[in-house]
C-alpha cells in the first residue's frame, strides 16, 4: 500500500458517521443500505454519500442481489491499511508487540 491509499483509508474513516458505518459493518458483517440507515439513524441520502466514499477508499464493497445493495467489509482492504500502520511497530522486533499477561493483556513495551 502507498502512503496515498493510507491517507485515503484514514480520511474515509476519520469521518464520524464513516467510523460508525465501518465498525458496524466489522460487527454485524454484510448490511443492506436500508438496514444500514435504519441501525444508524441516517437519512438515505447521506448514508449514500458515506458509502460511496468508504467503498472509494476500499475499506467496503457492495454487492447487489436483485434490488438490494448489501454492504460489507472488504478484508483485504482494512489488512492493507492496519499493515501499513504497523509495518515498522517495534523496531522490526513483532515480539515486543504481542500481549504481555502482565500488563492485562495490553500491547508489549512498544505501543
Amino acid at each position: 500500500m502507498e502512503i496515498n491509499e493510507a491517507v485515503q483509508g484514514l480520511t474515509a474513516l476519520a469521518h464520524p458517521s464513516r467510523l460508525e458505518v465501518f465498525r458496524l459493518l466489522v460487527s454485524l458483517g454484510r448490511l443492506c443500505a436500508g438496514e444500514l440507515a435504519e441501525r444508524l439513524e441516517l437519512p438515505k441520502p447521506t448514508l449514500s454519500f458515506h458509502l460511496k466514499e468508504l467503498s472509494r477508499s476500499g475499506l467496503i464493497e457492495s454487492e447487489r442481489e436483485g434490488r438490494v445493495i448489501f454492504y460489507g467489509v472488504r478484508v483485504s482492504g482494512f489488512r492493507d491499511l492496519m499493515h501499513f500502520l504497523t509495518e515498522d511497530c517495534c523496531q522490526g522486533r513483532p515480539e515486543l508487540c504481542l500481549p504481555d499477561s502482565k500488563r492485562s493483556g495490553r500491547a508489549g513495551s512498544c505501543c
